[in-house]
């Protein structure tokens, strides 16, 4: 029995890189009345495909392979529905099959095609896409310089496919900026669904980069691991669903259960009426009522729609960052005859609330763009305790200590002593002094999960202002208690 899964923005990561789907809906019988109910046009329209068909194979200026021909002719009909559904050939259908188990080869990235050109919905952390580069929103359009303008989806993959170490040339278009090349080495690419460490020492950050089989299990793993290293210091969790293009179904809706106590969590519907399914969540956080902040951004797309839109609706997490993806399709994968599958939308959907998110995407309770920062040189200047004849503070202490002169530096009426003949004098280290050794390699290594990034790296800031609004929300708590 196949079951129910939502696809990836229709992924690619240099194949189509989509979860598996469930087919709920994929034994239901045809709708007469749906599919116009008078056949004998059906069966004319049948005679016209049968009668090209034999024109091409015929007389076509080249030799052509019928079966290619009427893979072309699926794939055409099922694109031509809207951007997510497609055929799949056995190779293909393989391939995603293997991908949703979280290792895959390809570039890493998620795509869908937009007016003619191929449109990067997100890069996958650590994959030749996001190490070169390549960032939500870029348009591609042309693969080794040949122009994907007329070339399907289907064909811009296998474009983009190829023997693992060897080179593919992309050409990009970001924005109003001028196009640019870049030269991507194909990977097999091993997608760790889930990152974490201990933010600040008091924050548990949890990375779910894709909804694979292993995403929720990796998400309980890390909370219960980052309860262990803070202990009763943590004051809440960071969820970053930030490029995360989605994947099952079934994953959103444990990871939104992990976090509800009660509530629908999502529901779909199909165009029948009577095909509405519904899921709840059962008792139990794992986070116990501390504060969760939701990441997001425009390359947040399916599965990670569900997870926020679940939190959202029930006042779980305050979701910050940027407007997502808007992707509300169910897809539902199909067998066909051949070995081969197809990806259809057959369904939409549905919030806790209500909501359809499809083009609308899910909107942040605290809008923040990203953001450079960077410290401003202080003027240098006087604090009270600089000026002269200025007050002591009761409370202090030191009021004993010898007086300061203005600057604070020193003792007014102490003056240096001239340093005696035997006095030693301080070195510069030397590149051989274990003592120095040890001091330069502990500021070399970062502290914390390997996989946090060094300190000394570019502030994010959108993860800044989740960690201030946790402790702010903490700091608020306890004053109420």
């Amino acid at each position: 029995m196949t079951r129910l899964r939502i696809a990836s923005a229709v992924a690619i990561m240099a194949f189509l890189a989509v979860p598996v789907g469930m087919t709920a809906w994929s034994q239901d019988k045809a709708d007469p009345k749906a599919a116009g109910g008078d056949k004998s046009e059906l069966y004319q329209q049948l005679n016209l495909f049968g009668d090209v068909l034999e024109r091409v194979r015929r007389d076509y200026v080249e030799p052509v392979d019928e079966k290619t021909l009427i893979e072309n002719a699926i794939n055409g009909m099922l694109s031509a529905l809207d951007p997510h559904s497609s055929y799949m050939n056995p190779k293909t259908y393989k391939d995603m099959q293997i991908q949703t188990k979280g290792e895959f080869g390809g570039l890493g990235i998620e795509v869908t095609m937009e007016n003619g050109v191929i449109k990067v919905v997100s890069p996958i952390d650590d994959t030749p896409a996001s190490k070169a580069g390549l960032q939500s929103g870029d348009l591609i359009f042309a693969l080794d310089g040949e122009p994907v303008q007329g070339m399907t989806l289907q064909d811009a993959v296998e474009k983009m496919r190829g023997k693992v170490g060897t080179p593919i040339k992309i050409s990009v278009r970001r924005g109003t900026k001028d196009p640019f090349d870049v030269t991507l080495t194909r990977e097999t690419i091993k997608v760790k669904a889930v990152r974490y460490h201990l933010e600040g020492g008091d924050i548990g950050y949890i990375r779910v980069t894709s909804f694979t089989e292993q995403s929720t299990s990796g998400v309980l793993d890390a909370v219960e691991k980052l309860k262990k290293e803070a202990g009763n210091k943590l004051k809440g969790y960071i969820l970053d669903l930030r490029n995360n293009p989605g994947g099952l179904l079934d994953q959103a809706i444990a990871m939104s259960d992990a976090f509800l106590d009660k509530g629908e969590i999502v529901s779909v519907k199909a165009r029948k009426s009577e095909d509405v399914q519904r899921w709840n969540a059962k008792p139990g956080d794992v986070a116990n009522g501390l504060p969760i902040v939701v990441l997001m951004n425009g390359g947040s797309a399916s599965a990670s729609e569900i997870v926020a839109g679940a939190l959202q609706d029930h006042k779980r997490a305050i979701i910050l960052g940027t407007r997502s993806f808007g992707k509300g399709s169910v897809q539902t994968i199909m067998q066909v005859t051949g070995g081969g599958a197809i990806r259809l939308t057959t369904a939409l959907y549905f919030t806790p609330s209500g909501r359809s998110i499809q083009k609308e995407g899910i909107k942040p309770d605290i809008e923040v763009e990203p953001a450079k920062i960077e410290n401003l040189q202080a003027r240098a200047g006087f604090r009270e305790e600089n000026l002269r004849r200025s007050i002591l503070n009761p409370n202090d202490k030191s009021a004993d200590k010898p007086p300061t002169d203005k600057t604070g530096d020193k003792p007014a009426d102490v003056k240096p002593e001239a340093a005696k003949p035997g006095d030693a004098k301080p070195e510069a280290a030397k590149p051989g002094d274990k003592k120095d050794d040890k001091a330069a390699a502990s500021q070399a290594t970062p502290s914390g999960d390997p996989d946090e990034p060094p300190k000394d790296a570019v502030a994010d800031y959108q993860l800044l202002r989740a960690a201030d609004l946790i402790r702010g929300i903490s700091l608020y708590s306890n004053r109420g208690n």
